[in-house]
């Protein structure tokens, strides 16, 4: 009866798992937004350092953690599992509920596990200053930290909605020295664009990366760094799955069933891509991974699966990935961390090709499904973790009517300490349920650019 699984520090992965060296098919490559041709590492590293390049496109199975990154890994590292007996009580099921906390880690979610070694090869290509965008500001804060360790400067655009609803990661970025500003701004091209058709824009992450691409493309002691999405991002997360697959084999458990929120897709494939790794090599044929997403931007369920712009103004290279078109804006959620119009393309081609599958949730739903955690659990997760809180109550449910003893695991991505504005609403009745138009997603598709 044990409740928190715990892993000694020397257990701590040493590599990072790539997902890449498994897939049933390769990656479609990134193409060039100009030319449409597939991307070299020269077109690259204006804004990424070499050996982020060099992992982008890496298919080798293992990628070793330089010994630099371990030592401030360990500061939260390894994170604990727990079992969530008190849920399972509630609930009534006969499930095994486990959950990995990554709320522990200094920014309080699980983006440090790549903000800390994207800073960390910067400073060592002798970058001065990094570049990013950030939806909810868990990316942002992140990043903040991981510079301020390494001495490097931090200017962070973050989505104009979430700037104004979580006011204190804005602070938490000041705090470990770096600037926040709200996106669009009138500090870039992209965001003086945007802001001349639409002033009163709540911004979108589609938005905000094109203003940290600009920023980064034309200061050159500037770099630009992404929270989610791109491969090595992904590649990094894996600690998490890899170190549950350890704690979980301590209790002599294996999951049939994993979940992650996805936005972009970097804390699901943290959680994912090991248990993906298991089934695509017959270790674990059966194991359902789940990803879920928010039915007002519904990307991997009602999105295309093409070439599209990671941007809204065309600066970042076309990734074949499901996407809802680059110039998608969904309204104002305050799961903001899930607001992008597209996804990882490693998980868009897991999905696609019925590795992991995806669901969405109203964030009504989602919030009902965080309250019922924390008034068991006890900790208060962020608004993006609840949707992977309302699949697992969901599923262990599923449990209950027909009596299956299912073990299942999902990735608690971060508190919910900063969003308590969010929870407010819930509690006063003002969240709106809003599932976008079918319409609309085929009008914003049909303007992606045809990619033969």
């Amino acid at each position: 009866m044990q409740t928190k699984i715990l892993l000694d520090e020397e257990q701590m992965p040493r590599r990072w798992y790539n997902v890449q060296a498994d897939l049933p098919t390769p990656l479609d490559p990134p193409l060039h937004p100009a030319t449409h041709k597939p991307v070299g590492p020269d077109d690259l590293k204006a804004i990424f350092p070499m050996e982020l390049i060099k992992q982008e496109v890496s298919t080798d199975r293992y990628i070793d953690i330089p010994g630099e990154v371990q030592d401030v890994l360990r500061l939260w590292r390894p994170s604990p599992l727990y079992r969530a007996f008190r849920l399972e009580k509630y609930l009534k099921t006969p499930a095994k509920i486990y959950y990995k906390w990554e709320g522990v880690s200094p920014a309080g979610s699980h983006k440090t596990n790549t903000s800390v070694p994207q800073a960390y090869y910067n400073m060592k290509a002798g970058i001065e200053r990094i570049a990013t965008e950030t939806g909810a500001g868990q990316w942002g804060s992140a990043l903040a930290f991981a510079t301020m360790l390494y001495d490097l400067e931090c200017t962070v655009y973050m989505v104009r909605s979430s700037y104004t609803q979580k006011p204190y990661r804005k602070s938490m970025m000041q705090v470990w020295g770096a600037e926040c500003i709200p996106s669009p701004s009138m500090k870039t091209n992209s965001g003086k664009a945007v802001l001349e058709k639409d002033p009163e824009t709540p911004g979108a992450l589609g938005i905000a990366i094109s203003e940290a691409v600009e920023d980064a493309a034309t200061h050159d002691n500037t770099n630009y760094a992404l929270g989610s999405v791109l491969n090595h991002v992904c590649l990094h997360q894996t600690i998490i799955g890899q170190e549950c697959r350890e704690q979980l084999a301590m209790v002599d458990d294996y999951p049939d069933v994993v979940i992650g929120c996805v936005g972009g897709g970097s804390n699901f494939g943290g959680i994912g891509f090991p248990f993906a790794g298991d089934k695509m090599t017959g270790k674990h044929k059966d194991v359902d991974i789940i990803g879920v997403e928010p039915a007002s931007c519904p990307t991997l369920t009602k999105g295309a699966f093409m070439y599209d712009f990671g941007d809204v103004a065309g600066l970042t290279p076309l990734l074949k990935m499901f996407t809802l078109g680059h110039d998608f804006v969904p309204p104002s959620i305050h799961a903001g961390g899930l607001r992008y119009h597209g996804d990882s393309p490693i998980v868009s081609r897991l999905v696609h090709d019925g590795v992991m599958r995806a669901i969405s949730c109203h964030q009504s739903e989602a919030f009902e499904a965080g309250q019922i955690f924390s008034r068991t659990e006890g900790i208060i997760v962020a608004p993006e973790t609840s949707h992977a809180v309302r699949c697992a109550i969901d599923e262990a449910i599923k449990c209950k009517k027909t009596g299956e003893e299912k073990t299942i695991l999902f990735n608690c991505s971060g508190h919910g300490n900063f969003d308590m504005s969010a929870y407010d609403a819930y509690y006063a009745g003002q969240l709106v349920d809003y599932e976008y138009p079918d319409e609309l997603i085929k009008e914003a598709i049909g303007r992606i650019p045809k990619i033969q």
